[in-house]
């Protein structure tokens, strides 16, 4: 039985109350893998509810800030210390150490770099990867999608795994309502102004879910906010109860990224679901929606407008079907669980 240390991040609790994606992914990998055989441990924030193996004593950064409010610019990094000397003094516990967090784990792993992965949950185009790649050339990384792994050095490349999601999470929804939704945190790379846009062109309603980006809160405030109305609601957070029932029940999720997006996890969401994508060509877009299947794919406001109009012509139990075939956290683990074993035998 190969013994695995998933390594999460320290920003929210595995698996998020709303906004994570990462932590969702981390939570749905680590419990497939137990149901193929594989022995593991979540280093995760204490305010976690899993029933999986943990190893944490501090809070998430999240349930710090609700608790005190801002914080020191240091305290995640002293999580993030924290958290690697737990992992320190138990390294030999594990074949495979699997980081999901940004950098330190690296230096910490020293000669058993060879024995983990690590899946970086972000953008890799920008300096601080750069710098990061450039100094563990023998650190194995697994992309997210084939977009990403072009902006990995072939040094580090260890595989592609698309995300997976619980199959049970989501259910087909086949009659939707009247909407068409946007999921995502309220910030200029998701460009919730530009669904409003599109929905209201397309004469459709539209409703509106996710977190208000901590980092920009301006540009909810100044770009999505004077745009609400009767036909444009803004719901805030959704849990996974709330984002099935938008997602559900919409006609179509807009997905209208303005940067060079690593995966997407909500078009998989939206799929599970039966409910088609609008989705502009970016990043893993062309990887994710099959065009005329799960989805269609544009290149401007004017596109996705006409995409609209066609959207009924999808078949949304096929959409779930193929969701199924492909985006499964089973699937997931399953690729993960090859890249174990060929890095176990390098």
């Amino acid at each position: 039985m190969i013994r695995v240390a998933q390594i999460a991040p320290n920003i929210f609790p595995v698996p998020p109350e709303h906004h994570g994606g990462t932590e969702r992914v981390i939570h749905d990998l680590s419990t497939a893998l137990v149901n193929l055989g594989v022995e593991v441990t979540l280093f995760a924030p204490s305010d976690s509810a899993t029933d999986l193996p943990r190893i944490g004593d501090q809070p998430s950064l999240a349930a710090l800030e609700r608790r005190h409010g801002r914080v020191a610019p240091g305290v995640p990094a002293a999580l993030d210390a924290l958290q690697l000397e737990a992992l320190r003094c138990r390294l030999d516990q594990f074949d495979i150490v699997h980081g999901h967090g940004e950098f330190a784990h690296a230096a910490l792993l020293g000669a058993r770099r060879r024995h983990s992965l690590t899946t970086v949950h972000w953008r890799v185009d920008e300096l601080d990867r750069a710098l990061f790649f450039a100094g563990f050339p023998d650190l194995p990384v697994a992309a997210i999608s084939a977009a990403q792994a072009a902006g990995i050095p072939p040094a580090n490349r260890a595989g592609i795994v698309h995300h997976g999601l619980a199959r049970d999470r989501y259910a087909l929804s086949p009659q939707p309502g009247p909407h068409v939704a946007f999921v995502g945190r309220m910030t200029d790379q998701k460009r919730p102004d530009t669904a409003i846009r599109v929905a209201r062109a397309a004469g459709l309603p539209i409703r509106l879910g996710g977190t208000i980006d901590v980092g920009n809160p301006d540009y909810f405030e100044h770009r999505v906010r004077p745009l609400l109305g009767a036909d444009a609601v803004y719901l805030g957070p959704v849990d996974d109860a709330r984002k099935a029932e938008l997602l559900g029940s919409a006609r179509a999720l807009l997905f209208p990224i303005d940067w060079p997006e690593p995966f997407g996890l909500v078009m998989i969401e939206a799929m599970a679901c039966g409910t088609p994508v609008v989705a502009w060509n970016r990043g893993s877009v062309p990887e994710i929606v099959e065009e005329g299947v799960t989805g269609f794919i544009v290149a401007s406001e004017a596109d996705a407008v006409a995409a609209l109009a066609r959207i009924d012509q999808l078949d949304r139990a096929l959409i779930r079907r193929r969701f199924e075939a492909r985006f499964t956290a089973a699937r997931m683990a399953a690729d993960y669980l090859a890249l174990y074993h060929r890095l176990l035998a390098a």
